[in-house]
């Protein structure tokens, strides 16, 4: 991770989702925040770069254990990275306890899965944010193989290039482009500010219509 990158995750990871998606629209990219993909907790949330994977599903027996291949990943993503997995939506765990402890002592920020998780107990008592389709006691050995590592993949039908700026929270997920990353971030903290500002206004006794009508972004 470069320290451009870190310093547009740092920025983004003060923002909520929401913000990011008033954003996003006024870049036409409204196609970019993920439709279904929630936190497996509350209170759960991260930013970085995407370290992207790819999975091919199947019933158990299908592929070889050593095709699982959870360490790979870990291995590839480093300190403040997000590990984001295409799974076909499938109702099996391609992460669970043992990996978010592995992942969180490297400093990780965080796993996106168009899939499944488990062990939630665990993944909660160690805090790694873990944001996933489904929780599932199903084991993905012998079911998911990893395809590919930092290609292009579609996660919970949305495109995510390696290094895509992802940013997770209790309200849900949104992808910025490497391209555009700092212009979205910069239109959103314009609406955070804004946002502070309305709520000291109605702290002050504005009503909430004549703050609609002053801060006309929120």
């Amino acid at each position: 991770m470069t320290d451009s990158d870190r310093s547009l995750a740092r920025r983004a990871e003060n923002l909520a989702t929401s913000t990011l998606a008033n954003a996003l629209d006024d870049f036409g990219l409204a196609d970019m925040i993920l439709p279904t993909i929630k936190a497996v907790a509350p209170g759960l949330r991260c930013a970085g770069p995407a370290i992207t994977v790819r999975q091919s599903v199947g019933e158990v027996g299908t592929f070889a254990s050593e095709d699982f291949r959870v360490g790979a990943m870990i291995d590839a993503a480093g300190p403040g990275d997000v590990i984001m997995i295409e799974a076909s939506g499938a109702n099996i765990s391609t992460w669970g306890g043992m990996a978010s402890f592995a992942a969180k002592h490297k400093g990780i920020a965080g796993l996106v899965v168009d899939g499944g998780a488990r062990d939630l107990e665990e993944i909660v008592g160690f805090e790694f944010p873990v944001f996933a389709r489904h929780l599932t006691p199903t084991t993905g050995r012998t079911r998911l193989k990893v395809e590919a590592i930092g290609e292009p993949i579609v996660v919970d039908g949305v495109p995510v290039a390696p290094g895509d700026l992802v940013v997770a929270d209790g309200t849900g997920i949104v992808v910025l482009p490497t391209d555009k990353a700092a212009e979205i971030i910069e239109a959103a903290e314009g609406f955070d500010a804004d946002d502070k500002a309305a709520i000291e206004d109605l702290a002050g006794g504005l009503s909430f219509s004549e703050a609609m009508a002053k801060y006309t972004r929120i």
